[in-house]
């Protein structure tokens, strides 16, 4: 068998929230004006990712990790999650601003929904002028400090607004109140797990007058009342794997590319690249993809050289 890199159709969602960016920017076929999330690669139950092109067209990724466990996953991969896909790829255009939300770690996850938990990193894209996101709070705060401000409807008053650019990267580690602010295009990677408490969401409604639920109760025990530093400052050198977030989830390196790397890779896991400006062909096997802005493909770990070509700014994703 001859494994190739593979790209999956969006999985595109619809939010009170989402406007037209992942269509005028990154090209997703979206059908309404309030698009929110374009489901890069997932393997989320209801949302499994399916492959677009080549012999494996219309072919589910789970379907394939089934086939072909170590091939696709890595033996260090499939060793660890067996044949699960622990993973899940995104790009959010915030037309507004998100809900403040918290995320559980694996044990909180794993206890209340059967999940793993939710640690994520931000790649800024796209920012409008005074684009802003919330990342935990501006001083240590508690249970009873928390909840207080929320019934008086001061919450962002002891949350930390940070303003943000193009090219700013944020790891989110479970437990950090946070939101994207309208006017951010942003590409996400997390934990498979489709698991949020919402904290407040600006008293929204939706079309029929409903306001979204919260989950006030669930999150007290979720989150973290300690400051964090979440934004991560990284090296931009050309034609490299520039280290960008390291965590026990996944690894994230930027790649600035501009002429020709040839890359190498042992076997132990799958890689993910995100072309988040400019396009680049991968070469292998005597044949050339082109990609371009906004795609995401999946490189089997069985793909162990290829050389990338062209002026591009890149995510590699991968497990250590």
């Amino acid at each position: 068998m001859t494994f190739y890199p593979l790209q999956f159709e969006p999985i595109l969602k619809e939010r009170i929230w989402g406007g037209e960016k992942l269509k005028k920017l990154l090209n997703k076929p979206i059908t309404s004006l309030n698009t929110g999330e374009s489901w890069e690669l997932s393997a989320v139950e209801g949302d499994v990712s399916v492959v677009s092109k080549g012999i494996w067209k219309g072919k589910s990724l789970m379907a394939l990790i089934q086939d072909y466990p170590e091939e696709i996953l890595g033996t260090v991969v499939y060793a660890r999650f067996g044949k699960q896909f622990p993973l899940l790829f995104k790009y959010l255009d915030a037309h507004e601003d998100l809900s403040i939300q918290v995320h559980p770690n694996d044990i909180l996850a794993k206890s209340r929904h059967n999940s793993f938990g939710k640690t994520e990193m931000w790649y800024v894209v796209q920012a409008d002028d005074n684009a802003k996101i919330i990342v935990g709070f501006k001083e240590k705060s508690n249970p009873a400090d928390y909840l207080e401000n929320l019934h008086n409807n001061t919450l962002l008053s002891i949350l930390d607004v940070v303003k943000v650019q193009k090219g700013e990267v944020f790891f989110l580690e479970t437990g950090t109140v946070h939101a994207i602010g309208a006017g951010l295009l942003v590409a996400e990677i997390q934990q498979t797990s489709d698991i949020t408490y919402r904290l407040y969401d600006f008293d929204r409604q939706d079309a029929n007058g409903n306001k979204r639920e919260l989950h006030v109760d669930l999150a007290l025990e979720a989150i973290n009342y300690n400051t964090i530093e979440s934004k991560k400052e990284y090296t931009k050198n050309s034609n490299t794997s520039n280290k960008v977030v390291e965590c026990p989830y996944f690894t994230t390196n930027f790649i600035p590319l501009d002429g020709e790397i040839s890359v190498s890779k042992s076997g132990n896991s799958f890689t993910v690249y995100m072309c988040v400006e400019g396009t680049f062909e991968l070469e292998y096997n005597n044949s050339k993809l082109l990609f371009k802005k906004g795609d995401t493909v999946l490189i089997p770990a069985a793909m162990h050289a290829f050389i990338l070509t062209g002026k591009a700014s890149i995510l590699e994703i991968y497990i250590s």
